[in-house]
């Protein structure tokens, strides 16, 4: 049975507990785990604390969505009802944020759908490097009064910058540009990116920066790996042009099977990754970064 909370609190699932309680703590929140039972049907069964105090904070990485949406609708719903007057979010990976057009008629723009869905539930959202295209901002895709956004570019960059020397950063695509840049002028590095024609999920063509590549470190930045296949072809051309070393850093590492051997072969070295999405590649975390806005959000609605 779970304790009543009278203070500001977390709640999470039992797979995320680890950095859930991590985030607790240096946001100074109890933290509280949803129980949950699966029917064989595949409905699920959740329970929450008692009762919840005026703030409380849901985390829940959006990576594989599609169940954790529904876990989202009955968690924040309950949570309003056991108490709660101010519902915050934390989803270090934001799902469905790419579509944000119908590029065929009759296509889901599942941006818009899902984005409007969040901000009816939470008062606050906090993601990390959220893959937008045409929308500029957070809060246009999430109408709530807190959309906010951090990067983990600046995290991986200090990561890089212990582990590597005179390194030159390339982008696998113009979408990097961003977070590459970001990283780039935290440390003084040069840096560019690779043009990308894709033919499909797993068949694109990759164009080098006109750089100097031949005996250079080189770091492939991005905020998404999942495929493999767009890194692992500038990875190999990289290499082809005469690249010292080739690593590989991003903020989600939504690897699908077989993505990092498919990396790997292509010849990249190291594979650095944020704790967005547990993974084994995870080598520098967010959690200060949303313990601190998490912080500043309390100072605010207290």
């Amino acid at each position: 049975m779970h304790p009543t909370l009278s203070s500001g609190c977390l709640l999470c699932f039992d797979d995320e507990q680890a950095i859930a309680q991590a985030a607790a703590e240096a946001a100074g929140l109890s933290l509280a785990v949803i129980q949950r039972h699966r029917f064989p049907d595949g409905e699920l069964r959740l329970r929450l604390p008692e009762s919840l105090p005026p703030r409380v904070v849901f985390w829940r990485g959006l990576h594989q969505p599609n169940e954790k949406l529904v876990e989202i609708l009955l968690v924040a719903r309950t949570a309003h009802q056991l108490g709660a007057m101010h519902l915050t979010l934390v989803a270090p990976y934001l799902a469905y944020m790419r579509q944000d057009i119908a590029f065929n008629p009759g296509e889901a723009v599942s941006q818009r759908i899902v984005g409007r869905f969040l901000a009816g539930l939470f008062d606050a959202v906090i993601t990390v490097d959220p893959h937008l295209h045409r929308v500029a901002t957070l809060d246009e895709a999430i109408p709530v009064k807190d959309a906010v956004v951090l990067s983990g570019a600046p995290l991986l960059a200090d990561h890089i910058a212990t582990q590597r020397k005179d390194v030159l950063l390339i982008g696998p695509d113009e979408e990097s540009l961003q977070w590459v840049a970001q990283a780039a002028q935290r440390h003084g590095w040069e840096c560019g990116v690779c043009r990308k024609t894709r033919h499909g999920d797993r068949h694109v063509a990759i164009e080098l920066p006109s750089l100097p590549i031949a005996g250079r470190s080189v770091v492939l930045m991005d905020d998404m790996a999942s495929s493999g296949h767009t890194v692992a072809q500038a990875a190999r051309q990289l290499k082809a042009a005469g690249a010292a070393s080739v690593d590989v850093a991003v903020t989600h590492a939504l690897f699908a099977a077989g993505a990092v051997q498919l990396i790997r072969e292509a010849g990249a070295g190291q594979i650095w990754s944020t704790d967005c999405v547990p993974h084994a590649s995870n080598a520098v975390s967010i959690v200060p970064a949303v313990a601190e806005v998490l912080r500043a959000l309390q100072a605010r609605t207290v």
